[in-house]
């Protein structure tokens, strides 16, 4: 009899409880998943002046202030029968066009975790993803991201740190394919991996179409539309083949005119990198019919272990622009390409630390076609990181972090003396992240 009368009681405050919380539920269907970034730090330039008017004394007084800024990204989750995935994801911040963590000063400081500025809450994600069989996942939306329907990332920089520039992050040091571009698409993804002992590598086949998110919605085909000649559409797919200890990975996209890069020397940025749509020709507006075709090639590996061997990642891409003659006869810039190397260790000094470094070159013209004549281009340049992440809980990490950019203009850094040294950029910051 008294263990009965404990049991009811039990019973009666688990009745209580679940009542409670299902009256306060957010959702059956839909969790929340949220994570918060605070950026403080600053940059500075270094180094030899250069013709345009990328001069030190130049970029420190206008982008060398010490700053604090954040980023806050909410992502609802929503499934209807537990395999598929309605995500629509807010987002806020107020790194805008006032900051250098959104590719102010020059485009090369974009961080990964860069926000939208102005402290206004945006949907920046809204897709369904739902399986076709064992082996097959669909994905669409009116904000999708053709990175994020690649299937497999082959690369293991960061994992378990935090990343910081842009370059190195999302775009895998070849943002030529990995331009992270959003906006209204789809894509299909086969993988193997259920077909395939636990642990084993198995292949991973990935296709998707994005218009540009300021297109897609357009209804002026002038000016947009969905797959039309304006939609500024990307074509990406990959194929690839790993497991989560190590995996290489080849990926293609196409770009039609206006197709966005990602992050560049501010040579290569101009004129939509050398894509645009139309150009003047006697006065008049000319389609120009241009595209471009960009390739990557990706690997990676990770000891089992933690240890003294870190883990390697490296990137290799380059794109190739075409057009019509009057393309041909308005623009120089032929082809780009970038690379990066990427090192993490983990458990560093404790365990849930994390030591990284990544070199590379960001994306730089090397081929051109001038009127002159001379087609010599100097656009190469470096950019370094370095950072630690100590996890101060499990839903508190601080990344202290430093990097350099050895010649963030490029070929237009050339000085009065004729020669190839320049500005370089030397930035500093400590990221905070939260989890909830």
């Amino acid at each position: 009899e008294t263990e009965l009368a404990i049991l009811k009681g039990r019973v009666d405050g688990l009745e209580a409880r679940v009542g409670e919380l299902e009256a306060t539920q957010f959702s059956t269907t839909t969790k929340l998943k949220a994570k918060t970034v605070w950026i403080t730090g600053a940059t500075n330039g270094i180094g030899d002046d250069a013709v345009g008017g990328a001069d030190t004394d130049s970029y420190n007084a206008e982008y060398g202030a010490f700053s604090f800024s954040y980023d806050l990204r909410l992502g609802l989750k929503t499934s209807f029968t537990g395999k598929d995935l309605l995500y629509t994801r807010l987002r806020a911040g107020n790194m805008g066009d006032d900051s250098v963590w959104d590719g102010n000063g020059v485009a090369l400081n974009k961080l990964d975790t860069a926000a939208p500025g102005g402290n206004g809450v945006e949907i920046d994600r809204i897709y369904y993803r739902f399986p076709l069989g064992d082996s097959f996942t669909i994905q669409a939306g009116p904000l999708t991201r053709n990175t994020e329907m690649m299937g497999y990332k082959a690369s293991a920089y960061a994992k378990g740190g935090s990343k910081i520039l842009d370059f190195f992050g999302g775009s895998l040091g070849t943002p030529g394919v990995w331009n992270k571009e959003t906006g209204g698409g789809f894509g299909a993804i086969y993988s193997n991996k259920k077909q395939v002992e636990k642990g084993d590598p198995y292949f991973t086949v990935a296709a998707n179409y994005v218009a540009d998110s300021g297109e897609a919605n357009d209804s002026n085909p002038n000016t947009g539309g969905f797959m039309t000649d304006n939609s500024e559409g990307n074509i990406t797919a990959q194929i690839a083949y790993g497991n989560k200890q190590w995996g290489f990975a080849g990926g293609y996209r196409y770009g039609q005119c206006g197709a966005k890069f990602r992050t560049a020397t501010e040579f290569a940025a101009g004129d939509k990198f050398g894509t645009p749509c139309t150009v003047e020709v006697n006065g008049e507006d000319e389609r120009t019919n241009a595209d471009s075709h960009s390739w990557s090639f990706h690997g990676f590996w990770r000891p089992e272990e933690s240890g003294w061997m870190p883990s390697i990642s490296a990137g290799v891409g380059a794109s190739y622009l075409n057009g019509n003659d009057d393309w041909d006869d308005n623009t120089t810039k032929r082809a780009m390409a970038s690379w990066m190397v990427g090192l993490t260790w983990n458990d560093v000094f404790m365990e849930g630390n994390a030591l990284g470094y990544a070199v590379g070159q960001p994306q730089f013209v090397f081929d051109v076609d001038n009127d002159s004549n001379d087609d010599f281009v100097a656009d190469g340049g470096y950019a370094m990181e370095l950072w630690y992440s100590f996890q101060v809980t499990d839903n508190i990490q601080i990344t202290p972090a430093i990097y350099w950019l050895s010649r963030p203009f490029g070929d237009d850094s050339q000085n009065v003396n004729g020669s190839y040294k320049s500005l370089g950029v030397f930035g500093g910051l400590v990221q905070t992240t939260f989890k909830f």
